[in-house]
């Protein structure tokens, strides 16, 4: 059996060896000068922090998302390597007989071979990313192959070490990934607002009806076997795209209760459902990223069939954006609205990402907007502005920035209330306001607590977002708070 062994070990040596001889010989136009300095900027994570942190500049909240997890993974795989994997298998460098002199590292690695360091990383990066963000994921992953690949080219490591460090790197990813769906879960914390007398309680769920938005980041998946099983009366009504307002229309006429399920625009359009028909609303979370459901504390459907159950809902506040002076019919947010730089963003994104990918759409729509934007000059509260963004939020949001993204509840009834000044580029004003603490003044971002705001003289053809919608704006409006305004089921 030994002998065995060591003959198939001898076997995979060689094939090893011969895998790394033919790549030496082997010449490709122009990778003498690529392949070594991309290698070389791979050194220590340089390459794959700067990539996080462009993502997380021009990217969205889930890229900035995805970059923190793709960080993450690195910072695991190269611990593992480092404090395990170079140390288990002390396995000596190739000889380089047959490597160009020109692809040669100057300063050879004085570490053992096995496994590839910059491999692991590389595809650990990636793998953090990609689970998070598909998109994204496929941008990076064809300069992780050739960071991985780039180290047998030149000479530093087998094809074995290269193979093994990769493997290592999307265990990695997988890791950081079961670990942040825990901390999530446990981030999920009701928060202060006031308890709802008079729900109806719907043990079977009799009274209930639920629009599934099967257009919704994981809306197939989010848990409706548990809703039919725990409330086995409900209706659902499944529909995707401009079928959408006219379901939730229909189902808040007949219902007692107005169910949803899928993300946050989803659940936009529901609420101002549910506030015109006067019914309570219950959240079943089916998006990507579910801001609404986390602040509101529900972790996923076991927790709305629970509350729906027992009668358990509280008041939240609700934002209000009103198009004046005739009355129009007003919009609702219930995460927040903006004019400026990020609905710009926004627009780009949705319009080029049918054709190129959401990775690549949301890259160059940064890029466009850095290059292109400029400041929006507008009228608040009488006076003449010229802002990068303005940002409205239902309740005050933690954390600093001109967009941050957790609230401690949702039954404060202020809006928060952020701008960035006009003046200088889009990209380094927006950075700055990221660096400024929440609710300060500073040369280029202010924050304040509001019930209303009037916005006027609003450009022809400027664009707003609400809950990750798109739209044109008015030539003026009010944004106003709500409170208490909505009864969403919550359990206690």
């Amino acid at each position: 059996m030994a002998e065995q062994e060591l003959t198939l070990r001898g076997a995979f040596a060689r094939w090893d060896r011969q895998l790394f001889d033919a790549v030496a010989r082997r010449h490709w136009p122009g990778a003498d000068r690529v392949l070594p300095r991309l290698g070389r900027a791979a050194d220590h994570g340089v390459l794959w922090g700067a990539a996080a942190a462009g993502i997380a500049v021009v990217g969205s909240a889930g890229a900035r998302k995805a970059a923190v997890r793709g960080a993450a993974s690195l910072a695991l795989a190269s611990a593992t390597i480092n404090t395990v994997g170079k140390w288990s298998v002390r396995r000596r460098r190739p000889l380089l007989d047959g490597v160009p002199a020109a692809r040669q590292a100057a300063v050879q690695p004085r570490t053992t071979s096995f496994p590839s360091g910059h491999s692991a990383s590389a595809f650990a990066f990636t793998a953090g990313l990609a689970l998070e963000s598909p998109g994204w994921g496929a941008v990076v992953a064809p300069v992780a192959a050739s960071v991985a690949f780039s180290r047998v080219y030149t000479g530093v490591h087998y094809p074995s070490d290269v193979l093994a460090g990769a493997a290592l790197g999307v265990a990695a990813g997988f890791v950081v990934r079961r670990l942040a769906r825990g901390a999530e879960q446990a981030r999920v914390v009701p928060g202060h607002e006031r308890t709802a007398v008079g729900a109806p309680a719907l043990p079977d769920g009799d009274g209930l009806t639920v629009v599934v938005n099967n257009g919704s980041g994981t809306a197939t998946a989010a848990g409706l076997d548990v809703l039919r099983e725990r409330l086995p009366k409900a209706e659902l009504v499944k529909c995707e795209g401009s079928e959408l307002a006219a379901e939730l229309e229909a189902a808040a006429s007949r219902a007692t209760v107005l169910g949803v399920c899928g993300g946050d625009g989803t659940i936009n359009a529901a609420a101002g459902a549910a506030l015109r028909a006067g019914i309570p609303l219950a959240v079943f979370p089916g998006g990507t990223l579910n801001h609404f459901a986390l602040d509101l504390g529900l972790a996923g459907t076991e927790d709305t069939c629970r509350a729906v159950a027992a009668g358990h809902a509280v008041h939240v506040g609700v934002g209000r954006f009103t198009p004046g002076p005739h009355g129009a019919r007003p919009g609702y947010f219930l995460n927040n609205f903006s004019i400026g730089a990020y609905p710009e963003l926004l627009g780009h994104r949705l319009r080029w990402a049918p054709r190129i990918g959401g990775g690549p759409a949301a890259l160059l729509a940064a890029w466009r907007v850095v290059r292109a934007q400029r400041p929006v000059r507008l009228r608040l509260a009488g006076q003449p502005r010229s802002v990068w963004l303005l940002f409205a939020g239902n309740g005050t949001y933690q954390g600093t920035g001109p967009t941050p993204r957790r609230r401690a509840s949702l039954g404060e009834g202020l809006l928060d209330v952020r701008l960035v000044h006009g003046g200088g580029r889009p990209g380094p004003r927006l950075l700055a306001a990221a660096l400024a603490g929440p609710l300060t003044r500073s040369p280029v971002h202010v924050a304040t607590r509001l019930r209303s705001l009037r916005v006027g003289d609003i450009p022809e053809g400027t664009p707003l977002a609400y809950d990750g919608e798109y739209a044109r704006a008015p030539a003026a409006l009010v944004l106003d708070e709500l409170p208490d305004a909505l009864t969403v089921y919550r359990p206690r």
